[in-house]
């Protein structure tokens, strides 16, 4: 029997910085109807999907930074989600930004650039935390904007762990999830395809303009496609690219929402930059030709050449490596 998820890919357009939590968890249990009116098993939301995108912004109090950030998960404005989930039987995945409470007197409080999935109990399967966060930590005033994840995360301390779980027909798969700028290293796939992942899921955030290097702007598009459909074929995989797109608080974020196929190829895409729904029917068993084939690393990975990918962080010139 055919291990068949049916997908759906939900995008999400601008949102403004004084939109509630409750404005927003409306527009996406939105989405997860209509998901579900699509026979979806599966939903799929963007990156820190429950505000606008606050590190573009410089802010001195931490107490106006925490205000972006859940302490609990679910809380009493996101408990919707789970109780549609349940009620609906449909999982989905969702980034947010996470506080984690100190721990003792001494302790400090923790933030962190989180993605949760959720299967159709409305139970909590697996957490994910940014790991590759991009950007700068130290007020930029040249830019148009900001982008202080560095800032305001902490690296992520759960590594890329892969789950099992059963979203739709015949037997369980192997599932993973990325944040955004995790998408552009290949690492981040690899580490994944090493626990024989099937489906990644991925939230993004990604503004077409790029400060430091605006030559890249007109390839946005590009190079976000390019990514995730190299990141799924190099690892037999499904990829599930998800964005919050539009003209966000006079930020123009690119949509660009794909689902990629083992083979590479794009097989559902949102067309629009506002709240938009992709569907796709994903057989988990379709990985198995590029796993068992060109992709075969037990038999064709030679990993005692790549000591240089762990002991190396940044690239040496052959002048200075001499």
């Amino acid at each position: 029997m055919p291990r068949t998820i049916t997908v759906g890919a939900a995008q999400l357009g601008p949102i403004a910085r004084e939109h509630s939590r409750t404005q927003v968890v409306a527009r996406l249990l939105a989405l997860m109807h209509d998901a579900k009116a699509c026979g979806c098993d599966l939903v799929v939301f963007p990156e820190l999907a429950l505000t606008t995108f606050f590190p573009r912004w410089y802010f001195e109090a931490q107490s106006d930074v925490d205000a972006f950030f859940e302490r609990a998960m679910p809380g009493p404005e996101t408990q919707p989600l789970f109780d549609a989930a349940r009620r609906l039987s449909i999982g989905f995945c969702l980034g947010y930004a996470e506080l984690v409470e100190a721990d003792g007197a001494c302790g400090q409080a923790r933030h962190f650039n989180t993605a949760i999935t959720v299967d159709k109990r409305g139970v909590i399967v697996a957490r994910y935390r940014k790991i590759h966060l991009p950007g700068h930590a130290e007020h930029e005033p040249w830019r148009r904007f900001q982008h202080l994840e560095k800032r305001y995360f902490e690296v992520g301390d759960l590594g890329f762990p892969a789950f099992r779980a059963n979203f739709g027909e015949g037997k369980a798969g192997t599932f993973g999830m990325a944040i955004c700028n995790d998408r552009r290293w290949p690492e981040t796939y690899r580490i994944l395809g090493l626990q024989g992942v099937e489906m990644i899921l991925i939230g993004y955030n990604t503004p077409v303009h790029n400060p430091p290097a605006p030559e890249h702007d007109a390839l946005s598009h590009f190079h976000n496609q390019l990514v995730m459909q190299a990141g799924a074929y190099q690892n037999g995989s499904w990829v599930v690219g998800v964005a919050k797109a539009g003209l966000e608080e006079g930020v123009e974020q690119i949509g660009n929402s794909i689902i990629v196929a083992p083979s590479g190829e794009i097989v559902g895409a949102c067309t629009t930059t506002g709240d938009e729904l992709a569907v796709a029917r994903c057989d988990l068993d379709l990985t198995a030709s590029y796993k068992t084939t060109t992709f075969n690393f037990a038999r064709h990975r030679e990993p005692e050449h790549y000591r240089m990918i762990v002991e190396r962080k940044g690239a040496v010139p052959l002048d200075d490596a001499e």
